[in-house]
């Protein structure tokens, strides 16, 4: 079967990947428009920041003469009757199966002033203007960035927290804008955005809400300072536009697919117009809705690899797919601890969650709310706190029973039963926890990896995946190596629960291989 995949980025390639792993039949072919191989998208910020290096964002790719990768090849029409997708070089290439992962594009603000035309080096942006979506980017930023030099954020999302706090640890004096009064107001209430705003001036940032850039300065094509509503203007060599992304559906509506807030795809991510084309990640509108997270993207990949595989071997009809859990957003901002998992509705008169308390400690720089529903843990947000933050995000990921008091999670965040091994070193964890949420890698698939010849982190995470998303979990990954290894060289089992490793699943299975331990209801104390 002849399979034309549009995107080689985090999702695309995952798929092709696993597609071949699984499909040995299948004849692959991706086409990626950046020259690069496939990296991690998620941690560019870091790489602004000083944290990673570029060079360490690299992700899996299939590795396999069945597939035929094109770097530098950009789609551009797909002709529905022919069966055929044409590239900007002329090419046509068959499709019998067709999967658009096309990602999504940074939104550009009409700022006057900020474009100059035509300017091939970056859609007409000014010297000095940027977003941050992918590799070349974050190398511009960097370029720009400095001691002493001056930068504006436009957008306090999570990614304008990261970046506004990583150029401050460059040195930068950094100015953040938002044109909302709330910081990250998708997840954050009055009471924590202005914990966070506080913390973010602790670090030196300038932060202005309830403005918008309304113009910029140049001279001779180069950024010198920003213009915002209130009339102020802030000089700046910098501007970095963190205003949002859109999905990357043109193609799509080129050949007639239906799109609307991405391109509509049933449960089986294939579109309605077409069963021959299918949608995956930031580029589609699933029934359950899009999240703009990778994990949601790496999980519609793997389960339309097991539907397909399914139905080769059986004959039988595609798997629908199942509900998405909660979002959990950590925030990687330098000297910002900030977390927050699923969503608080504040619909009620008091504007508070129902059965939700929150601890308030503007002087300390910290706020925890939580939200507590028939014994679960639906919703958080953790601010300056990150033991509370890994006790909670546990209990949150695993769904373990909490106190139906809310209040004792306040009072005793670690006394979660089933999530105080978040909070306890990863050594001591049992084998079957999740270490790498973003891919549902256990501690024993880790240990087992160690085992195999795996000896660091890197290692690890080409064997395993872990630590290949948001990267939160990678100084754990570090730490199981190191205990594994020690205890090999003393021939024992690392500390703690474990005895023996789990098995290595193969990477399309390891998201749904997540273990939820069967935890007892916690006494209320």
């Amino acid at each position: 079967m002849r399979i034309v995949v549009i995107g080689h980025g985090m999702v695309g390639s995952r798929f092709a990947a696993d597609l071949a792993r699984e499909d040995p039949s299948a004849e692959i072919t991706v086409l990626g428009h950046e020259d690069h191989d496939p990296y991690n998208r998620v941690q560019l910020s870091s790489v602004v920041a000083g944290k990673a290096d570029a060079s360490s964002l690299a992700l899996e790719q299939a590795d396999s003469p069945q597939v035929r990768v094109l770097r530098g090849v950009r789609a551009v029409a797909i002709d529905r009757e022919r069966r055929e997708v044409a590239d900007a070089r002329g090419d046509r290439h068959p499709y019998d199966r067709l999967v658009l992962a096309t990602g999504s594009a940074a939104r550009i603000p009409d700022i006057p002033g900020v474009r100059i035309d035509p300017d091939p080096a970056y859609d007409g942006l000014i010297s000095g203007v940027s977003p941050l979506k992918d590799l070349d980017d974050a190398r511009r930023i960097i370029e720009a960035a400095g001691p002493g030099r001056r930068a504006v954020v436009l957008g306090a999302g999570v990614l304008g927290l990261e970046v506004a706090t990583g150029l401050a640890a460059r040195g930068m004096r950094v100015t953040l804008v938002h044109h909302r009064e709330r910081l990250m107001e998708r997840q954050l209430d009055p009471d924590a955005s202005d914990i966070t705003r506080g913390a973010l001036e602790r670090l030196g940032i300038v932060v202005a809400t309830g403005v918008d850039a309304t113009g910029i300065t140049a001279r001779d094509s180069r950024l010198t300072g920003v213009r915002l509503s209130d009339g102020s203007m802030h000089p700046a060599e910098l501007l970095v536009l963190c205003t949002g992304t859109v999905p990357a559906v043109a193609l799509a509506a080129a050949a007639g697919l239906d799109c609307e807030h991405g391109i509509v795809v049933g449960e089986d991510q294939a579109t309605p117009k077409d069963p021959a084309i299918f949608a995956i990640g930031d580029c589609a509108q699933p029934p359950e809705g899009a999240s703009g997270l990778v994990a949601q993207g790496w999980d519609q990949a793997r389960r339309l690899v097991q539907a397909w595989s399914l139905a080769l071997a059986t004959g039988a009809a595609p798997v629908p797919a199942g509900p998405r859990g909660g979002d959990l957003v950590r925030v990687k901002a330098v000297g910002l601890a900030l977390v927050t998992m699923g969503r608080i509705d504040r619909a009620g008169p008091s504007g508070h969650a129902p059965r939700s308390v929150r601890l308030s400690d503007p002087a300390g720089g910290r706020f925890t709310e939580v939200v507590v529903q028939d014994g679960r843990l639906v919703a958080a947000t953790v601010i300056g706190d990150d033991e509370a933050a890994a006790s909670l995000s546990a209990a949150f990921t695993r769904a373990t029973p909490v106190p139906r008091d809310p209040v004792h999670l306040l009072a005793r965040p670690l006394a979660v039963q089933g999530a105080a091994g978040a909070a306890r070193p990863v050594t001591e964890m049992d084998d079957e926890e999740i270490v790498c949420q973003c891919n549902g890698v256990s501690k024993g698939t880790i240990c087992q990896a160690v085992h195999a010849g795996s000896t660091n982190a890197g290692a690890v995470s080409k064997a395993t995946r872990a630590g290949t998303g948001c990267g939160t979990c990678r100084l754990q990954i570090e730490e199981l190596c190191t205990a594994t290894k020690a205890a090999a060289a003393a021939g024992a089992a690392p500390d703690g629960p474990s005895r023996e490793a789990a098995p290595v699943q193969p990477p399309p299975a390891m998201a749904a291989a997540r273990a939820e331990a069967a935890v007892p209801e916690p006494e209320l104390v």
